[in-house]
């Protein structure tokens, strides 16, 4: 297995001059202000997933069933059938309170209720930048797509839900964790998918590549179709936060375009705050609430489709 290791980039954002317009990512300057853990809250370094602990094995046992059943028809299968967007109406924050019947079996470093992980980063991020609204927001939604576990929604097992997303239709790249499992996929000796490219071609652009189904791509869905006025750079967030072999190991990255590129140091920093901020001290989720839900009614319609 390919370890990858990055110092999280020590950046901070300028504000954005309207809630339409796409913030600046070459104004990008120095920033020393976040102070990230040193351990997760079970006491080890984060995203270890060879820690011996209580979650190493359900841990694996996710990315094995996922490196299994994510192939390409799987996936095209979950779009059409998702971008339907008929499970439910609700507003961003009564999503956000659903939240609270998920706990994330891919995850190594946490097992809180979800709604704690989104209050933690977007809290972080609100310290460092209080200027930065959509940054905020896009914090605090940016797992709402989880909600793929609960009965309303499908009930998709958490493979089909949580965990690093990598393309299908082209080359597993090592660097995907517990890689291993992947020789297990009817796509991995499939002649069309299994070259670097696949069916893709350099410099395509990421939204024309397949990623594995999961929240990242349906909260992106929804936001998009919903009319979300958040910057691109929010929605690429959204979209590609649990591509770790990407922006982590910088796999997969000739499939990217100029648009891809910039925008990935938006999402650069955002990570440290999405990963580095998980902990045991909860958000006082009242105290919090009149703030967020000032965000949503800016950048969001008060019902959504889902």
């Amino acid at each position: 297995m390919t370890i990858c290791f990055e110092k999280p980039d020590q950046l901070i954002v300028t504000q954005a001059k309207g809630m339409n317009m796409q913030p600046d990512a070459n104004q990008l300057v120095s920033n020393e202000e976040f102070a990230m853990l040193e351990n997760n809250a079970f006491g080890n370094s984060f995203r270890d997933y060879e820690a011996d602990g209580a979650r190493k094995d359900i841990v694996e046992q996710h990315y094995k069933l996922s490196h299994i059943n994510q192939t390409y028809d799987f996936v095209k299968r979950m779009r059409e059938e998702y971008r339907k967007l008929d499970k439910a109406e609700m507003g961003i924050w009564e999503c956000c309170e659903l939240l609270n019947e998920v706990v994330d079996d891919s995850d190594p470093d946490l097992d809180e209720p979800q709604i704690q992980h989104l209050l933690q980063s977007a809290e972080a991020i609100r310290k460092d930048y209080p200027n930065e609204d959509w940054l905020h927001l896009t914090a605090l939604i940016h797992d709402l797509g989880k909600i793929l576990v609960l009965p309303k929604f499908g009930e998709l097992p958490q493979w089909a839900v949580v965990g690093d997303t990598f393309p299908v239709g082209c080359a597993f790249d090592k660097s995907n964790v517990h890689h291993k499992y992947f020789k297990e996929n009817p796509d991995f000796n499939n002649p069309i998918y299994n070259t670097k490219n696949g069916v893709y071609f350099e410099g395509c652009g990421l939204d024309n590549v397949l990623m594995s189904w999961g929240h990242d791509d349906y909260m992106y869905m929804v936001a998009k179709e919903n009319g979300t006025t958040l910057p691109s750079a929010g929605l690429f967030i959204i979209r590609y936060h649990s591509f770790y072999p990407l922006h982590k190991c910088g796999a997969y990255t000739q499939l990217m375009n100029e648009e891809d590129k910039e925008n990935m140091k938006w999402l650069k920093v955002f990570n440290k705050y999405d990963l580095y901020s998980k902990s045991k001290v909860l958000v006082d989720v009242e105290e919090v609430k009149p703030y967020y839900e000032s965000l949503i009614a800016k950048y969001f319609p008060a019902k959504l489709k889902w």
